[in-house]
């Protein structure tokens, strides 16, 4: 089984890319935090790998860290979540929030998730709870901070990039002009 991957990059094609290590070139899916986080094509990079065998497929997953390594590993054990819907986690997600909101059940987080409907986000709450360790507690966001953020999603942003964005605006900021300066916030 492969466990590392360190290579240059070749390709950066989300949510994949592809890595050539002593000639060969593997195919690699990333969630989005690693993705935006790895150097340019050319340069050197190391992943933690997860290689899933299938009848038809040998399927590589990697991350830049080994906690989201061992979140994803956590995640697949869970019945109905697969790669695809734990790497989507991941991207949507930090892994300090992601761990958080299993640890705490909150499952109206988890819901925001794409794939992750209110009984699937019950059954990460229930299968996942104790073996997650929080990581501090979840941020609690004021109603107008709230609604920032829900109008950030619905323009097409995630979750983890709205609450990015909102951590320097003020909530006294009425909703309309939170958007804007969130707005001009993700721009830079």
């Amino acid at each position: 089984m492969i466990a590392t991957l360190n290579g240059k990059i070749l390709e950066k094609n989300p949510p994949e890319v592809i890595i050539e290590s002593y000639g060969v070139g593997y195919q690699v899916d990333v969630p989005m935090s690693t993705f935006y986080n790895l150097p340019d094509a050319g340069s050197n990079v190391f992943l933690y790998i997860v290689m899933i065998v299938r009848e038809d497929a040998q399927l590589l997953y990697g991350f830049l860290t080994k906690a989201e390594k061992i979140l994803f590993l956590q995640l697949l054990k869970v019945s109905g979540i697969g790669p695809r819907t734990a790497l989507a986690m991941l991207s949507s997600m930090s892994t300090e929030d992601l761990s958080n909101a299993i640890a705490n059940g909150e499952t109206g987080l988890l819901t925001k998730v794409p794939g992750i409907g209110k009984k699937t986000a019950e059954r990460l709450v229930l299968e996942l709870k104790d073996k997650i360790i929080p990581t501090g507690p979840i941020t609690s966001l004021s109603a107008g901070q709230a609604d920032i953020i829900a109008a950030l999603v619905a323009l097409g942003f995630n979750e983890r990039e709205a609450r990015g964005a909102i951590k320097n605006i003020p909530d006294s900021v009425d909703t309309s002009e939170g958007i804007r300066l969130a707005l001009v916030q993700l721009a830079k």
